[in-house]
């Protein structure tokens, strides 16, 4: 980053480690919105947002943290807790906070609605919110119908309402086949009816997937999407899974749960930089053909853990990479940036090369 902006000292490990008071939630939020205007103009969010929460653990003495459940840890802790909102098809993260408390969780998805809109109510861009059930509230759900914005979320299951899904008449069932994403389909029963909520004004649709034989407990998936066909809903919000998937990411390969400070604004901060480095992961995946479906830590241990030796002289920057199995590839994806010139490097050329040395 220091190197692309253009700075004569690149920033020390220990100013990312240590506690800036000059950063502010205001400074993260802003750098996201930016960064969001990049996605946005190089077409690379969909109509979608999936959101997830994520438990961010705290192992120090500090207080002032509330209990939060850890679903990998199968229990509450003292933690942050944060959100996510990821772009189902480029797996872009959109946006992200370390300031969720419990008094405000519900109203997160209306703050990330603000968020992506940036004060355009007008911008449509975004259709549809994918979440579960317990992301937010049912008179949530009524504001962003009221704001023009689709939702596919889960509702809870109380026993009578899954007697009642059970009980349903053959000649009420349909069968369908979704398509997965191997290529393979699925048949599933389903039950689609239209049904009435606590907080939510108007009639609301549900679709039941049954579990064979009643051995397992039926989904309901509840939408205000009158329109969308059962299929493709179905598959909508099984996409939901991929922030789940990301937020393991950023657990396993950024040390999400290792958090770092008990001062909220400094975890927001880092939070924010592992955004935008799997960001940029996802940016080089799409570049490599075959692989953009790896994930960050296998396209770290296969193109970016490596070697190699910069040449500067008066009027390029030659740099060698050295000998690595899927090497090739990477230099065939750089071939766009040969011979690049950029003023904060003296106008030099950049060019990139492989060395015979491993």
């Amino acid at each position: 980053m220091g190197l692309f902006a253009g700075l004569n000292n690149l920033p020390k490990a220990g100013w990312f480690t240590s506690y800036a008071d000059r950063v502010t939630r205001d400074m993260n939020i802003s750098f996201l919105k930016e960064l969001n205007k990049i996605w946005k103009s190089n077409t690379l969010l969909s109509d979608t947002a999936n959101l997830d929460f994520t438990t961010i653990p705290y192992w120090g003495d500090d207080s002032h943290f509330e209990n939060n459940y850890s679903g990998k840890r199968g229990k509450g802790l003292a933690s942050l807790l944060a959100v996510l909102a990821q772009d189902p098809d480029s797996g872009i993260i959109e946006y992200g906070d370390t300031n969720i408390r419990h008094n405000n969780e519900h109203d997160v998805v209306l703050e990330f609605l603000d968020f992506y809109r940036d004060g355009h109510k007008k911008d449509k861009s975004l259709r549809y919110l994918v979440f579960d059930s317990k992301f937010t509230n049912y008179q949530n759900l009524n504001r962003l119908n009221g704001d023009g914005i689709k939702f596919i979320t889960i509702r809870s299951r109380g026993k009578n309402i899954i007697d009642k899904v059970n009980n349903t008449p053959t000649s009420q069932r349909k069968i369908i086949r979704v398509m997965c994403a191997d290529g393979k389909g699925r048949t599933l029963k389903v039950v689609e009816e239209r049904v009435t909520l606590n907080g939510y004004d108007k009639k609301i649709r549900q679709v039941a997937i049954i579990g064979g034989h009643g051995k397992v407990k039926p989904a309901l998936i509840i939408t205000n999407d009158f329109t969308i066909e059962i299929e493709a809903l179905i598959r909508k919000y099984s996409r939901r899974w991929l922030v789940e998937k990301g937020i393991c990411e950023q657990i396993e390969f950024f040390h999400l749960n290792r958090v770092t400070s008990s001062m909220v604004i400094k975890v927001d901060f880092d939070f924010t930089m592992s955004i935008l480095t799997h960001n940029i992961y996802r940016l080089l995946a799409k570049e490599l053909e075959g692989y953009s479906h790896l994930s960050d830590i296998s396209i770290f241990d296969k193109f970016i853990n490596n070697s190699g030796v910069v040449k500067l002289d008066q009027n390029t920057i030659n740099v060698g990479l050295k000998k690595k199995r899927n090497l090739p590839l990477l230099l065939t994806a750089l071939q766009k940036f040969q011979n690049v010139e950029t003023a904060s490097w003296g106008n030099r050329k950049i060019t990139f090369s492989g060395l015979s040395s491993s």
